[in-house]
């Protein structure tokens, strides 16, 4: 995997880097706003949780598009 990511170019690798980023931050803001009571969200709870599912599969989508456009 390390030998994969150094054939990359500058380029390649500096997109790797910004996929992983944006799927850590959809993923780690889908679970702020299910479980964290104290976000200033006014909400209610069952649509706080649809939301919050629906950024952590959308997270899941983009790294499996991330893992995906590797194997190319």
């Amino acid at each position: 995997m390390l030998n994969n990511i150094q054939k990359k170019s500058l380029k390649e690798r500096f997109l790797l880097v910004l996929g992983i980023l944006f799927f850590l931050i959809y993923l780690v803001l889908g679970l702020m706003i299910m479980f964290w009571e104290k976000l200033p969200l006014n909400m209610e709870w069952k649509y706080r949780y649809a939301f919050g599912g629906l950024l952590i599969v959308y997270s899941g989508i983009r790294f499996l598009r991330l893992i995906n456009s590797k194997e190319e």
